[in-house]
């Protein structure tokens, strides 16, 4: 088979397991409005299927789908530059999945540290699904043929082992079919952390609602939250090399820096020397500014279910009239009768 020429394609997703977070929108969202107007196609996706690798309340999962849905326009993107829908509404997906699950070695699944720190010790007790998902989250980017994926950090190793099964899969049948994804990792606040512990992801999941902000949160609790984030007793140092043992510092910096769209060492230029009774006070009024716009319409969008509905449908056929040719060939390669 000749030489596949691949559209310039992004695919990213979000699981719809609830309670977005600034990390969300700064590590992700932001990002993927900004690529929207890059001349690239962009698709994003509310990966339902990743997010029943643990038991979900259905009625929670349908309500927290629509939020990310929610979320991803109120941050800026556009349901007509971008395609919005929800995985389980492109069953190209699952089908896609399978193949990659015939492709994909044992050994490369036991070894992603995110199936060891989700199963813990009783790892017999955890769901095939959470041990299989790299597997699906393959298909989801190799099924359009994406050639670039924005990742954050904690998702290098998945797409590492993307990029390993398209390869086997071009070896194993002889052809140049599926594309070497590349990851984007850009950006000064690529991974946020906790405003009550600088060596920790900002997480839905910490029991303080005081180590994160919510995209739901109003602009009293985003000012809040800022003003009571921990700190250190020095003053900010004006070069970034003073970070480096300054973990809160440094997330706070970060953060000022992504949300204002200026670099680190920028940001300690201008607030070098300050203490962080000054700082706190610009970054709350700067995180108000850019946030609360966002959860004052993601809570106009949920008073409109059908709308956002209409969304997700729509763009999920936009989907499978990529995805369907893709898988088609996929199955003609591997030698499915009637592919």
């Amino acid at each position: 088979m000749s030489q596949v020429a691949y559209t310039p394609r992004v695919f990213s997703g979000i699981q719809p397991s609830g309670g977005l977070t600034l990390g969300n929108y700064l590590g992700a969202m932001k990002r993927f409005v900004d690529m929207q107007d890059e001349g690239i196609e962009t698709i994003y996706c509310m990966v339902d299927l990743h997010a029943i690798t643990v038991w979900q309340d259905p009625d929670k999962l349908r309500r927290a789908t629509r939020e990310l849905c929610a979320g991803y326009i109120a941050s800026g993107l556009d349901p007509e530059k971008s395609i919005l829908f929800n995985q389980s509404q492109v069953a190209e997906h699952t089908q896609m999945a399978w193949i990659f699950n015939c492709v994909a070695r044992m050994g490369w699944m036991q070894r992603m540290t995110q199936f060891k720190d989700k199963a813990g010790k009783n790892a017999q007790n955890a769901s095939l699904g959470l041990l299989a998902y790299p597997s699906l989250m393959a298909a989801d980017i190799l099924v359009y043929h994406t050639t670039h994926v924005p990742v954050g950090e904690d998702q290098k190793q998945h797409l590492e082992l993307t990029r390993d099964i398209a390869a086997k899969f071009n070896h194993d049948y002889g052809v140049d079919f599926f594309p070497i994804t590349e990851p984007l990792i850009e950006g000064a606040a690529t991974r946020v952390m906790s405003l009550r512990d600088g060596s920790k992801k900002m997480s839905k999941s910490d029991p303080s609602d005081m180590s994160r902000i919510n995209l739901t949160d109003d602009a009293d609790t985003i000012a809040k939250k800022i003003r009571k984030a921990k700190t250190d007793p020095e003053p900010l140092p004006s070069e970034v090399e003073g970070l480096a043992e300054r973990p809160e510092a440094r997330n706070l910096i970060n953060i000022y820096a992504a949300l204002n769209e200026q670099s680190v060492a920028q940001v300690m230029a201008d607030v070098g020397g300050r203490a962080f009774s000054e700082f706190k006070p610009m970054l709350a009024e700067l995180a108000v500014s850019k946030i609360s716009p966002i959860s004052g319409e993601m809570a106009r969008l949920m008073q409109d279910t059908a709308e956002i509905d209409r969304i997700l449908a729509s763009g999920a056929a936009r989907a499978r009239a990529i995805a369907a040719p893709i898988l088609k060939q996929t199955y003609e390669i591997v030698g499915m009768v009637g592919a």
